[in-house]
């Protein structure tokens, strides 16, 4: 919000944000990690994706993971890393339609990790639970998030003075390297992908021996020339129309298609006729969802790579086919389709039990981990746990970034010599098996479950939005969106109202375990729709009330007489999120 009250614009702001909440929620993301970005530029009237998703390393084959003796890539550690996107991505951004200066966004981020930012709990929590690998194995991690030895208390000022000098150094060599603000950019760009950033990146991964899920040591596959290959680039995101509302997701390089496909579904279910906390209204939406994300994993992967057959996938003719699947019961059975009459082929889902079986699971999964808190009665509250941040922006112009970084956090793997942070495990999300979509290969994107929205309105830009939560993110906000849309509820009303996600395909997480049926739910969804969900066949599982989802929500939209009228929603859930304007 400052740098918008300072004269800068919604890339200006969004950058800001996103390398500050690399320092205050490092449990939820990190400079090592990545960000999908939708935005909406005013000056071009169009849409665009920027992909901060990198690539997997060029030594990173199925044949190298075989030859290891593992059957899937490792949720921590060196060996899952790909290359660091975040930072290419947002500098992308600021270089091509920002007007603010590298070293004026990298200020708040800079001052925070230098000076210090207050402990949320979750952070506390999480170095708690992986403190005994901190001090036995990752001992670069431990000097950096338990400095004097000892988990940090949750009342203080907690400082980052590794990751302030490191950025501080990028600003101030890019500063002297003198040209126009987008050639200081681009100097920057390269410290970090070809220069001492990626060097330090380079020897750590290439020397160190670090313990991992598999329970052994391994070193990396990430290299200086891995990074030196990489850019963050732009597409046309994919987008579906529904009623009223044309709405934008980032490509098959990511789970956001699943989103638009069940809007496809859903399309002719009579939604619109159901109140929002139904039975019938959550079974329709479950329902369509599995079929969805078992076509995520049939038919997603980098497009780069893959032919993903998304015209048809997205077709109306194969979700009409599709949604005639979704009958009175809840289905207990994967079923990927075979759009344009191809046959679908899935990894083998027994691998996850023999994985986990001959694993070391102590120090976590592939998500963060989270131990209890230490006892103490403001913190005796339920607080999301989430693995990712979101933020949307709109400015004065009307110009609007939806933005999912994630990554890179604490526990995902050491902090690398000298800079201070972690890397993205992100490789995680690849198979091993031969002819799937997904199956892991040099240079290529995982198909991340990261998913930031936008959506026109009469043809008009109307709305940024996205969450936290792996799977669960093209789960929370399709119901969010259906309850705006359809349903009439405002931003608040529509994230505030009872939620849940179901779990009815692999993991995207290590070890990718499959639960199918699954639905859960909170508990303020009303007992007479959770018992017609149980009698309807659903596995219903009850959470905490306020325990699905952390979506947030900017608008724009035009009023009589000229001007716009802009609006936000934040989640309540977990107490950490916002809505501000002015």
């Amino acid at each position: 919000m400052s740098v918008l009250e300072r004269g800068g614009n919604a890339y200006d702001a969004a950058v800001a944000g996103g390398f500050t909440l690399q320092i205050v929620e490092p449990h939820l993301n990190g400079p090592g990690g990545e960000v999908p970005i939708l935005i909406w530029d005013e000056n071009e009237q169009r849409m665009r994706a920027i992909c901060g998703q990198g690539g997997a390393p060029a030594l990173a084959t199925p044949a190298a993971f075989r030859a290891l003796g593992v059957e899937q890539i490792p949720g921590i550690g060196l060996l899952p890393a790909t290359v660091p996107g975040a930072f290419g991505a947002w500098l992308a951004m600021l270089r091509d339609y920002g007007t603010w200066e590298l070293a004026d966004v990298l200020a708040p981020a800079i001052a925070y990790a230098r000076d210090g930012f207050p402990l949320v709990p979750r952070v506390v929590q999480a170095i708690t639970a992986v403190q005994d690998l901190f001090r036995s194995e990752w001992v670069t991690s431990a000097a950096v998030w338990m400095p004097d030895g000892s988990v940090p208390a949750l009342d203080g000022l907690f400082r980052t003075p590794a990751i302030a000098a490191t950025y501080t150094r990028i600003a101030s060599e890019a500063n002297n390297a003198g040209g126009t603000r987008e050639s200081r950019i681009d100097h920057a760009l390269s410290l970090w992908y070809s220069g001492f950033v990626a060097q330090a990146i380079d020897d750590f991964y290439r020397n160190a021996a670090i313990r991992d899920t598999t329970g052994e040591r391994h070193t990396g596959l990430l290299r200086r020339e891995d990074m030196a290959d990489w850019r963050a680039t732009y597409d046309t995101p994919v987008t579906s129309e529904f009623g009223r509302y044309t709405v934008a997701k980032c490509g098959p390089w990511s789970q956001g298609p699943v989103f638009l496909q069940q809007l496809n579904l859903l399309k002719h279910a009579g939604l619109d006729r159901l109140a929002p906390d139904s039975p019938e209204f959550v079974h329709r939406i479950v329902e369509a969802t599995k079929l969805a994300f078992a076509d995520r994993l049939a038919w997603y992967g980098d497009p780069d790579f893959v032919a993903v057959p998304l015209d048809d996938l997205l077709s109306d003719a194969y979700s009409r086919e599709r949604a005639a699947l979704i009958g009175q019961a809840a289905s207990t059975v994967m079923r990927p389709g075979s759009p344009g009459g191809r046959a679908p082929r899935l990894p083998d889902l027994e691998a996850a039990v023999r994985t986990l079986a001959a694993s070391d699971t102590r120090f976590g999964v592939g998500e963060p981990t989270f131990a209890p808190l230490p006892p103490a009665e403001w913190v005796k509250r339920e607080v999301f746990v989430g693995d990712t941040c979101h933020i949307d922006v709109i400015d004065a112009h009307g110009n609007m970034v939806a933005a999912t970084p994630s990554g890179g956090w604490l526990s995902s793997s050491p902090a690398v010599p000298g800079l201070g942070f972690s890397i993205t495990t992100r490789l995680q999300m690849t198979w091993l098996d031969d002819g799937v979509p997904g199956q892991l290969q040099p240079g290529k994107r995982p198909s991340t479950t990261l998913s930031p929205g936008m959506a026109l309105r009469d043809g008009m830009p109307y709305m940024a939005f996205g969450t936290p939560g792996g799977d669960q993110q093209d789960q929370w906000t399709v119901s969010f969106f259906l309850r705006h849309a359809l349903g009439g509820m405002n931003l608040q009303e529509a994230i505030d109202a009872p939620s849940w996600h179901v779990d009815h395909a692999p993991g995207s997480f290590w070890p990718r375990t499959t639960l199918l049926n699954r639905l859960t739910v909170e508990s303020r969804l009303p007992q007479a729709t959770q018992d017609a969900l149980r009698a309807a066949g659903h596995d219903v599982k009850v959470g905490g009330p306020w325990s699905e989802g952390r979506i947030s929500v900017c608008t724009r939209e035009p009023v009589a007489g000229g001007g716009r009228l802009l609006r936000a929603g934040a989640n309540p859930r977990g107490m950490q999120g916002y809505a501000v304007g002015r």
